[in-house]
């Protein structure tokens, strides 16, 4: 197997992270293993990306803001950590098409829904990226909650929900387009 910076930095995030955020994972087996899965997870510290990358049991592909790939030698790495970027605050077509190649791919999409990281720990308005994803492609979408502080020797529980039925949406909505 071919070492990659992506299991490389895993790796290493994971010696490091472990064991100082005593990090316990629930639910890895209800991520499917061979399709494309929309991972949609709460965003409550700058640590949650590589938190969720080295619990979840198959690589995920983050969309991140742009501005982390103009910071200095961050910027460099950042695409080798499978990252690519996304303006906020407007609609990019190029992150959305993106987003779906991977989906397409049957690879793992990881979205934070609120687009920004909760100052206060609860959960804040969803934008519609998440949404956009689960409509327009035939991924699995399961749900991730990250619950505990980011303090050392304090546990951080990961859990990876049950993947939502998107079949039956689909078809209520197609239902209530053809109603008209």
């Amino acid at each position: 197997m071919k070492l990659t910076v992506y299991s490389f930095a895993r790796s290493l995030v994971n010696t490091v992270l472990k064991p100082i955020y005593r990090i316990e994972v629930i639910g890895r087996e209800n991520m499917p293993a061979d399709s494309g899965v929309l991972l949609c997870a709460n965003h409550i510290d700058n640590l949650d990306p590589p938190v969720v990358g080295i619990t979840a049991p198959r690589p995920v592909h983050f969309m991140a803001k742009e501005e982390l790939f103009s910071i200095p030698v961050l910027g460099k790495i950042v695409p080798h950590l499978n990252a690519f970027p996304v303006k906020r605050g407007m609609s990019d077509r190029e992150a959305l098409r993106k987003g779906l190649g991977i989906l397409k791919d049957g690879k793992v999409l990881g979205l934070f829904p609120e687009g920004t990281r909760s100052k206060t720990g609860e959960m804040g308005k969803g934008l519609a990226g998440a949404g956009f994803f689960a409509l327009r492609s035939d991924a699995h979408v399961v749900p991730c909650a990250i619950i505990g502080p980011y303090k050392a020797f304090k546990k951080l529980k990961v859990v990876y929900g049950k993947p939502i039925d998107m079949v039956s949406i689909k078809e209520k909505k197609v239902k209530c387009r053809t109603d008209n």
